[in-house]
């Protein structure tokens, strides 16, 4: 989404927006279970970066409304500085 680069889905990070009162809030799906429209995305901070750059998360998703990406943008911080593979799934290649 970011770079839009393709990649096989095991390396990707799915992204969904969960809707509260206010707007909607961008929410990691390392395992792709959370219900609704979800978006593939390179778990690379300068990915994340370009995708808030040209607001792809709003079209990718199909909402409109302001997005919160602060806790999407935290774990994608967090997941590529604390572990080996950034999905926290670990890699499938052998």
């Amino acid at each position: 989404m970011g770079c839009r680069q393709r990649a096989p889905a095991g390396e990707l990070l799915r992204i969904v927006a969960i809707g509260d009162g206010a707007g909607h809030s961008l929410r990691a799906d390392p395992a792709r279970r959370l219900p609704g429209r979800g978006a593939n995305l390179h778990p690379d901070p300068a990915c994340f970066a370009q995708a808030v750059r040209r607001r792809a998360f709003g079209r990718a998703l199909r909402v409109t409304g302001v997005l919160d990406h602060g806790a999407l943008a935290e774990h994608i911080d967090a997941s590529t500085t604390t572990s080996g593979h950034p999905t926290g799934r670990g890699s499938l290649a052998r």
